[in-house]
């Protein structure tokens, strides 16, 4: 019987193709009110798989509209009762069931204190859609796997999508129109890891690096690793790797690097040079030739995939690579032990 999590991981060009159709004229209509509003910065509050899509959120809002992004900290509003002021910014919250009591107290109390803010849920009729001015709905589907993958990836699409109607940018528009069809060919591409992932079954530690952009890569890849696996996934930054972490590589230690074409792509063919003298044992994910020559396994992406809608297609593999890895040790791939689907945090 095929599970649930396969089913979701292989359902994403069908569920992306149905929000970017579905959910459009919405998220147009909210960009229209932030430029209206005109936020002085973005705060975003979320948890766990959302906190990495807020991740991604601050590298385009950065890149694209010149705003900063802060990650915003619900315990200071819950725990510690103290309310920051929140008044001048727009408050995203990010949550695939919308029931997070700490992401809905931070998006209330910047209500109250006159920010804008919207929820970004799976959800239409959860406590955060309903307590915010506006709401983009993932349109998903129910999620039946404990660990995250398509709603990860929906989450992803509809900060593309509403960065790309905030700043009035057509190139973008355009080349978000093709993100279902760089998702299906990154899923064939990455059909060979069933093949060569017994290799990996024994190991007890990951290290997973990425830099800019797919910073929130790096760490939802070591998410899933982490649920699925049962083992420890340490996540960097490639610049923050070189300070100081790079001193536990030794040989044959796994290291999955996230190096698609762009800005940061001579960077991580620096740091690829580097690990491949200390004899790691590199998984590369790129669309790049020379960084993929440096991994003893390597994922295509596809060859003219944007370097900012790369982040939706890099972590595909590594959902893969965890959901297989997870198959080859025998773990119950749809309810990872100690976890369940709706976490509740106040």
């Amino acid at each position: 019987m095929t599970s649930h999590l396969h089913q979701e991981i292989y359902s994403q060009p069908e569920m992306i193709q149905r929000l970017l159709h579905e959910e459009s004229e919405n998220v147009k209509q909210i960009a229209a009110a932030i430029r209206t509003y005109n936020p002085t910065f973005v705060a975003i509050a979320a948890r766990g798989t959302s906190d990495n899509a807020a991740r991604y959120a601050q590298y385009l809002v950065g890149i694209h509209l010149k705003k900063a992004v802060a990650l915003a900290t619900p315990s200071v509003h819950t725990l510690y009762g103290s309310h920051p002021d929140l008044s001048q910014a727009l408050v995203i919250g990010v949550s695939q069931s919308g029931q997070s009591v700490d992401v809905g107290t931070t998006l209330a109390d910047a209500k109250a204190m006159g920010a804008l803010t919207l929820s970004i849920t799976n959800d239409p009729d959860s406590p955060m859609a309903q307590a915010s001015q506006y709401h983009i709905w993932l349109r998903c589907g129910e999620e039946k796997s404990v660990a995250a993958t398509k709603t990860y990836t929906a989450q992803l699409t509809a900060l593309a999508m509403l960065v790309s109607y905030w700043a009035e940018d057509e190139q973008l528009l355009d080349e978000l129109q093709y993100l279902p069809d760089y998702i299906t060919q990154t899923l064939k591409d990455a059909e060979p890891i069933t093949s060569w992932l017994e290799r990996y079954r024994y190991i007890e530690r990951i290290a997973v690096i990425g830099r800019g952009l797919n910073y929130c890569t790096a760490f939802e890849i070591s998410l899933k690793v982490k649920e699925l696996c049962y083992i420890t996934g340490e996540e960097y930054s490639e610049a923050d790797f070189r300070h100081g972490p790079i001193a536990i590589i030794s040989s044959g230690f796994p290291v999955m690097v996230v190096a698609p074409e762009g800005k940061t792509l001579g960077l991580m063919q620096d740091l690829l040079e580097k690990l491949k003298e200390r004899k790691a044992e590199c998984i590369v994910i790129s669309n790049d030739e020379r960084a993929r020559s440096y991994g003893e396994k390597s994922i295509m992406l596809p060859s003219n995939l944007p370097e900012w809608l790369s982040p939706i297609c890099a972590v595909i593999p590594g959902q893969i690579f965890a959901y297989r890895l997870a198959e080859t040790k025998g773990h119950n791939l749809d309810h990872p032990q100690g976890l369940s689907k709706v976490t509740i945090t106040r």
